[in-house]
């Protein structure tokens, strides 16, 4: 079972491709295509002046670095404008700004028009925690082309993410070993839960070692502080801001801390931010299993194999995981299947209905035997590495010390960022028996999902920093308004997310717009109806009206 994090959207485009490849033959082609943070107050301290004072050194963007994913240098837009990247300084510790500082990686692309109409720098973070900004913008640019009408699209690798002095936990050789030895859903009560147990205090403990000089620094409250620092140091007056998933939980904590300073911000597939952990992930144990409820729904219309009805086929999905788990499947790659590969498939596959045709497909052939389609589905969108760029130029400022860590390695950060910035910002630690207590009703909510999320609870236990509260603290009375996208079919940041973000924000704050649709967020779904008002948002301030709602098109037959 993965994680609880969303898939960043940077991963899913990447992977819309592999898949159109590697299932062209068995399937219709797919079409190509987060969390805690807490209070504070915002200072303008005198030790923070030589970064408010530094001036961004941007270069063209190289080839992004191994640990931001790897892959080519972005190339140019279409009108010609070039990607642009440069190293923010930035605090260590926002608490002694005097001491050392970090490297914030950036990236950018110059609004196109007339220069006169821009409105100022739209920051992005795609969500995660721990997804690489500055490799995901130059793939999801097409997306937010009419945006740079009138911005420039910038965004960032929040610290301890990638360039920004990332995260280093085990080694990947390492890494691998631990997790093919560790079942994600332990049910035997003795060897699997232990050797689960073991696996989360060998990572802590790789964290320490390789990168404990920052664990305690790369929480949300921190990187939204950064944020401020970018806003600042770019020369606008306000944030204009767009966050999916996980980044609108860092697009309310910034609400918090900076009022005053919000501009115009869109929060799409937006996180709840009145849950502690256990209490997330079992949410989104019921948003998987709704989500995947009305995939079985879909597979009923094209007269799929699976099942008479959608009962039946959440059954056969159930019984296929329980009898994977005791035999796994060979492949004809050499490979194996086995029940956390299968739901593996299932639940990245509810990311995009965009997948839903290579999926019924996938466990159509299961049925016969064959589980070549779906361990490539667990495979690839497992993959949580974006591609994209940065630089390593610095700042031209006198806080430039040399504090960033080796990241020469051939592997993405993002599993190990994902862990460090969870554990930083949630003081949730949870006891194997805390688990096993909640493990029923989890697996009320969904016998498929439920028990890979209860115990990724445990993310935490034996962290070597600890949290800094259960949940984020995004009350903003007094900000201007934001507009909160919420999806009713998204497995990822259930819908009521969004309802509970708009009440904590405060009155007159929070403005929802409901997608009634299928996959995680609403945006780059390219939903015409969502981008014109999040377009006439961010372009020409104009919110969409209290209660409206956009409809999801339908999903052409797969069969």
């Amino acid at each position: 079972m993965p994680s609880a994090r969303a898939i960043p959207t940077a991963a899913l485009l990447s992977t819309a491709t592999l898949l159109a490849c590697s299932l062209a033959s068995c399937a219709p082609a797919a079409r190509d295509g987060d969390r805690r943070a807490h209070g504070g107050t915002a200072s303008g301290r005198q030790d923070e002046a030589p970064f408010r004072g530094q001036t961004l050194n941007w270069k063209d963007c190289p080839a992004p670095s191994p640990v931001q994913g790897g892959g080519e240098a972005p190339a140019p837009l279409p009108d010609g404008t070039r990607w642009q990247c440069a190293t923010l300084r930035a605090p260590l510790d926002w608490k002694k700004p005097s001491g050392e500082s970090t490297g914030i990686a950036l990236i950018r692309a110059r609004a196109g028009g007339d220069r006169a109409d821009r409105i100022g720098s739209l920051l992005f973070n795609f969500g995660g925690p721990g997804g690489s900004g500055v490799a995901a913008l130059p793939g999801l640019a097409p997306d937010y082309e009419k945006l740079r009408s009138r911005y420039d699209l910038v965004s960032f690798d929040p610290r301890g993410v990638g360039d920004s002095q990332g995260v280093r936990c085990l080694d990947a050789d390492a890494a691998e070993q631990a997790e093919a030895e560790t079942d994600d859903t332990p049910d035997d009560g003795g060897d699997e839960t232990a050797a689960l147990v073991e696996f989360n205090r060998l990572t802590a403990a790789a964290c320490a070692r390789n990168s404990g000089a920052v664990l305690p620094h790369v929480g949300t409250t921190a990187a939204a502080r950064d944020m401020d620092l970018i806003r600042h140091v770019l020369g606008d007056e306000k944030l204009h801001y767009f966050g999916v998933s996980y980044g609108t939980e860092l697009g309310g904590v910034y609400a918090h801390l900076f009022p005053d300073k919000v501009g115009r911000a869109v929060l799409d597939g937006v996180v709840d931010p009145t849950r502690d952990m256990m209490a997330e992930a079992l949410g989104q144990a019921g948003g998987f299993q709704l989500a995947y409820e009305h995939f079985a729904a879909w597979c009923v219309q094209q007269r799929c194999t699976l099942g008479e009805d959608t009962e039946a086929i959440v059954e056969t999905a159930v019984a296929l995981a329980a009898d994977l788990d005791e035999a796994p499947l060979p492949t004809s790659n050499g490979g194996e299947l086995g029940g956390d590969e299968l739901v593996d498939a299932i639940s990245g596959s509810l990311y995009s209905q965009s997948f839903w045709p290579a999926l019924l497909v996938g466990l159509e052939a299961l049925t016969q035997g064959d589980g070549d389609v779906l361990l490539d589905l667990a495979q690839t969108l497992g993959q949580h590495g974006a591609g994209g760029d940065t630089a390593d130029d610095t700042a031209d400022t006198d806080t430039d010390t040399d504090t960033d860590t080796d990241t020469d390695t051939d592997e993405s950060n993002e599993d190990d960022a994902f862990r460090a910035i969870t554990c930083a910002d949630s003081s949730s630690r949870y006891t194997v028996a805390e688990v096993r207590r909640r493990l029923p009703e989890f697996i009320r909510t969904s016998p498929l999902f439920g028990p890979g999320l209860a115990w990724t609870a445990l993310t935490c236990s034996g962290w070597p920093v600890p949290g800094e509260a259960e949940h984020p603290d995004v009350s903003a009375p007094g900000a201007p308004p934001v507009l909160l996208v919420g999806n009713t079919g998204d497995p990822a940041t259930p819908y009521e997310g969004a309802a509970r973000m708009a009440e904590r924000l405060g009155e007159d704050v929070g403005v929802t717009l409901t997608y009634r649709g299928e996959g995680h967020g609403a945006f780059d779904g390219g939903n015409g109806c969502v981008r014109d008002a999040v377009h006439a948002y961010l372009l020409d301030g104009r919110l969409p009206e209290r209660g409206a709602v956009c409809e999801q098109e339908p999903l052409p037959p797969g069969k």
